[in-house]
């Protein structure tokens, strides 16, 4: 109706910029190796591509036999790095997170620091945590129990504390 040049353009349903359309190609021929690593850098295995790993995973990590279970403990992607270790070196006490979107009734910088509920797994229910506001769009997140398996990329929701009510959130930038 507007004689826009593309207004008889097919629907692009498909990622836009694989040539032929054949995304599972595409990501075959585009992995990057790297190497599966213990906590001192020894090499335990190599992976077929870095985008295959989760902090907190455990299964598909191509590291069986050894005595006791590993966990996925970090990702370097940059170099295609996997780190793994023992299930409690995933427990996170401390959370920096960015990119923080405040929806309370009161200014974020009212505080020094709210006591609230946070999420940071989807798969898990809110629990006791102390939010500080850290600059304008950046905060701390202190966990009252720690969390396993919090993982950079991840959002994380603050909750008000009484009543089950988001507050705000951001995304999880690391986890000590």
């Amino acid at each position: 109706d507007l004689g826009l040049i593309v207004y008889d353009k097919k629907d692009s349903q498909d990622i836009c910029f694989i040539p032929d359309g054949d995304y599972k190609k595409f990501i075959k021929s585009n992995k990057r190796k790297g190497e599966i690593l213990d906590l001192s850098g020894n090499v335990l295995s190599f992976h077929d591509g870095i985008q295959n790993f989760t902090v907190g995973q455990r299964r598909g990590l191509g590291v069986g036999g050894l005595n006791d279970p590993l966990y996925v403990i970090s990702l370097n992607v940059e170099d295609r790095k996997v780190v793994v270790g023992p299930r409690e070196l995933l427990k996170a006490h401390i959370i920096k997170v960015s990119e923080v979107n405040w929806l309370g009734d009161q200014n974020f910088f009212s505080k020094k620091q709210w006591k609230m509920k946070v999420k940071v797994r989807s798969t898990r229910p809110p629990q006791d945590a102390i939010v500080r506001p850290k600059s304008s769009n950046t905060a701390e997140v202190r966990l009252i129990d720690p969390e396993q398996g919090v993982a950079p990329g991840q959002a994380c929701v603050f909750y008000d504390k009484n009543h089950p009510r988001v507050l705000g959130g951001g995304w999880i930038q690391n986890a000590d």
